[in-house]
């Protein structure tokens, strides 16, 4: 079965990954050309029982096709086939191999575009949205952004304020992920930059000063419309970005 979803247009069946390295995969989650039953078959039973749990038969579908590529793609760094790939959880949910494993990686699904990210002995995060209005995005950033990024984020020409407050979103979603702590750690916590167009930045971390100088990040723009984030442990990384999606 695992040479039929291999079929997957564009997913290498071995990957090299270097310690300098952080590879990118995106992906779309509509994939015509690979059965999702198949691809259900990948999924262990923790994984089946939330993809029942969806009402959407679209967004079942696309937490199925998530999951198993995330599978696949672990199978090709670790030379196994996908299905013997088994992983548990962090205390907080992170997704993690076994401890003896210096494999990392992260996953982030948003409106049929996945991203999957990876690399050795450094933890990485990675989120993606696409960029949408009516999101009511002035209560949100209120709710959950710092006072320096509202401020920015208000500063912000009319035209540019949907990117920011993605922006803004995702690399600190990508930051949190990272860590491993999940929303236990206050998103107003650390500020993050959002300005279109500027470099990703982590500027500061009030709960311990000393993290904005530990982390990296980085923008993605994976597809029109969407807007992505990397955070990643240590300096000097080379990130890698690659497409896998199915042609239409």
């Amino acid at each position: 079965m695992t040479d039929r979803v291999r079929a997957w247009p564009g997913l290498p069946q071995t990957i090299t990954l270097g310690e300098s390295e952080v590879h990118v995969w995106c992906a779309s989650l509509d994939r015509p050309s690979v059965p999702v039953e198949d691809l259900s078959r990948l999924l262990a039973p923790d994984e089946a029982r939330r993809a029942g749990r969806f009402l959407s038969p679209e967004h079942r579908a696309h937490f199925v096709v998530a999951r198993a590529g995330l599978r696949l793609l672990l199978g090709a760094y670790l030379s196994i086939p996908a299905e013997d790939v088994r992983f548990g959880y962090g205390a907080h949910g992170k997704p993690i191999l076994d401890p003896l494993c210096d494999l990392r990686f992260n996953v982030s699904h948003s409106h049929g575009l996945a991203l999957y990210a990876f690399s050795r002995g450094r933890e990485v995060g990675v989120d993606v949205e696409k960029v949408r209005s009516g999101v009511v995005a002035e209560r949100i950033a209120e709710r959950f952004f710092s006072a320096r990024e509202i401020a920015e984020l208000q500063a912000l020409p009319r035209e540019m304020h949907d990117e920011g407050f993605f922006n803004c979103w995702t690399r600190k979603e990508a930051y949190v992920k990272a860590t491993g702590v999940g929303l236990s750690l206050p998103l107003d916590a650390f500020d993050v930059s959002l300005a279109p167009g500027e470099p990703a930045v982590l500027r500061a971390t009030r709960h311990d000063p000393r993290e904005a100088e530990r982390w990296q990040l980085f923008a993605l723009r994976p597809a029109p419309g969407y807007v992505g984030a990397l955070a990643v442990e240590g300096p000097s990384v080379t990130v890698r970005c690659a497409d896998i999606s199915a042609p239409p």
